[in-house]
């Protein structure tokens, strides 16, 4: 009879155990480390086309430098503006995107390159020679694509802290934030004016 009975209460027990578990997860308990992985991911995409566009910069400064050596000031100003942009980039430390004063110092660095660029573009203007050389319009195209994946890959970011942020300020989120996950931090995000980021115009 005690055998009978003890039969039905352990599968009343994994039953219940079960119905438990799906309920935390039903909750939201890994909502807060997914869209954290999420929005780390976004971060590495912008990295990754900041650099991109660095890497086309010295190529760029070369062409229009071989028609417009006289611009020597705006020559300078791109290449010094990348050399701060990546040096800032190279030492960001790791907890930068909850990291209020390094993710400041990473997105004044691109902003001062992106205002650098767009000046030497404008200078461009001036030598009709350099506007019609082939290796300069493959240049700016590919800046302008460039450009164009930034600004994706940062509305993703944005998207993807957003919804982090939102997670760990809300319900479940909040319960799981102060109990499970008290050591994750709200995510920082671009902040710049909108007329400092926007892509420098590089139509001629």
């Amino acid at each position: 009879m005690t055998i009978a009975r003890s039969v039905p209460w352990r599968a009343c027990k994994l039953i219940l155990a079960a119905f438990l578990g799906l309920l935390v997860a039903g909750c939201g308990i890994n909502n807060i480390p997914s869209y954290q992985e999420n929005a780390k991911a976004k971060w590495s995409e912008v990295l990754n086309q900041y650099q991109r566009r660095a890497d086309l910069i010295p190529n760029l400064v070369e062409t229009v430098k071989g028609y417009a050596a006289q611009e020597r000031q705006v020559l300078e100003e791109v290449t010094n503006a990348r050399a701060r942009a990546t040096q800032v980039q190279l030492q960001i430390p790791p907890d930068v995107v909850t990291n209020p004063e390094a993710f400041k110092r990473f997105q004044e660095a691109q902003a001062g390159l992106t205002g650098a660029l767009s000046r030497l573009l404008a200078v461009s203007e001036r030598y009709p020679d350099l506007k019609s050389n082939q290796n300069f319009l493959a240049l700016q195209s590919q800046l302008e694509g460039t450009e164009n994946r930034i600004a994706v890959a940062r509305r993703d970011y944005i998207e993807a802290v957003r919804q982090y942020n939102t997670e760990l300020r809300t319900f479940p989120g909040v319960i799981w934030a102060s109990t499970l996950y008290r050591s994750d931090k709200p995510m920082e995000t671009f902040t710049v004016a909108e007329d400092v980021t926007k892509p420098p115009a590089v139509k001629f």
